[in-house]
């Protein structure tokens, strides 16, 4: 049986009735993943006690950090300590440092503690040295009223809220490098994702749809429910041949993701969605300028969630690697096959508007 300590932190800044709500919500998500694990909840702190799988804890939203812990009583803690210290390699190590944080009243301060620990680690080992900065072996010991838990690493989790919480969001998902990494930080910040994919009829293939899915089961593992939607579609091959006509085809683009925008906001109004989110990021495409974008938004009345706006591509694939996306982005399933040569940049809503009205939306 394994203890774990489980850190959370936007959690514990919110009103009471919240923060009770969204611990209820952590601890199901928790359950959710490892059903056969002990989890109780204690102020700024969840313990999980049992089966626990680190990777799970990696990949839980609202958590974030977490340490495998021994426990003890703080009347015990000289026992177990050296115990403890052997088996995480006192023997083998240079140096060493204790660092303790304390909750409740207690007759010594933090400092005063860690000066009696080391002492009683000195006289076994009296070629040790302590090193507060950077010993080899440095032992947490967190104390909550009498009762201590010792930890040598902490690992990272997520961080943000957790899931679900703030509604549900129908996420635009192509499968390139961009649409999951924006998925995933609106999912960071409470929202359930439901992703869509828009088959574009006579311009992308089953190899474009079969990326889009693999990219969706990388990001299952953050939101285990999640499912991807295709919707085929054959206005475009309508809009191009309206455009070509005109001499415009540059506006493709723009035509296309208006069209995307409307169909999303009729798949969120079917399912209850508070919003579309887009992996945009201004600048980094032509069809992704600002006024094209002022163009795009106004196809829909949902709200429009672009959490990649202000990122750069570097910045993008940084998190891609990391949230595990990257490999299958890059997957290469050939280029769009609507896109223009030279892609408008500039776009004008009269002139959209009107073609429009003839092509039908």
């Amino acid at each position: 049986m394994t203890l774990y300590l489980v850190r959370y932190s936007e959690i514990f800044l919110k009103s009471e009735p919240v923060k009770r709500i969204w611990q209820g919500v952590l601890v199901h998500d928790i359950y959710s993943r490892m059903p056969d694990v002990t989890v109780s909840v204690e102020r700024g702190r969840v313990w999980v006690e049992g089966d626990v799988k680190p990777e799970c804890l990696r990949r839980i939203f609202g958590i974030v950090s977490f340490s495998e812990v021994t426990g003890c009583t703080l009347e015990t803690l000289p026992e177990v300590l050296p115990g403890y210290l052997e088996e995480h390699g006192i023997k083998d190590a240079k140096s060493f440092a204790f660092r303790v944080k304390r909750v409740g009243n207690h007759p010594f301060n933090s400092r005063e503690k860690e000066i009696e620990l080391a002492n009683l680690v000195l006289q076994p080992y009296p070629n040790l040295k302590i090193d507060l900065e950077h010993a080899e072996l440095q032992v947490t010991i967190e104390i909550r009223q009498d009762r201590c838990y010792l930890f040598t690493s902490v690992e990272e989790g997520p961080g943000g809220l957790p899931a679900g919480v703030e509604g549900t969001l129908v996420a635009l998902v192509s499968g390139g490098i961009d649409s999951p990494v924006a998925s995933y930080m609106m999912m960071k910040r409470g929202c359930r994702i439901i992703p869509i994919y828009v088959a574009l009829d006579s311009f992308l293939n089953e190899k474009h749809i079969a990326r889009a899915e693999q990219v969706v089961e990388c990001l299952r593992q953050y939101q285990p429910d999640m499912e991807l939607h295709v919707i085929s579609d054959d206005y475009l091959v309508k809009a191009k041949r309206a455009l070509i006509a005109r001499r415009l085809e540059k506006y493709t683009c723009v035509f296309c993701k208006r069209r995307m925008y409307r169909l999303a906001t009729k798949f969120a109004e079917e399912v209850g969605a508070l919003g579309i989110v887009t992996g945009e990021s201004l600048g980094q495409v032509a069809s992704q300028t600002l006024d094209n974008m002022t163009v795009l938004t106004e196809a829909t009345p949902m709200p429009i969630y672009r959490p990649l706006i202000g990122l750069d591509k570097t910045e993008i694939i940084t998190i891609a690697r990391k949230i595990g996306t990257f490999e299958e982005s890059i997957v290469d399933a050939g280029g769009c096959k609507a896109v223009p040569k030279m892609p408008c940049t500039k776009a004008k809503l009269e002139l959209v508007h009107e073609i429009e009205d003839d092509i039908g939306i």
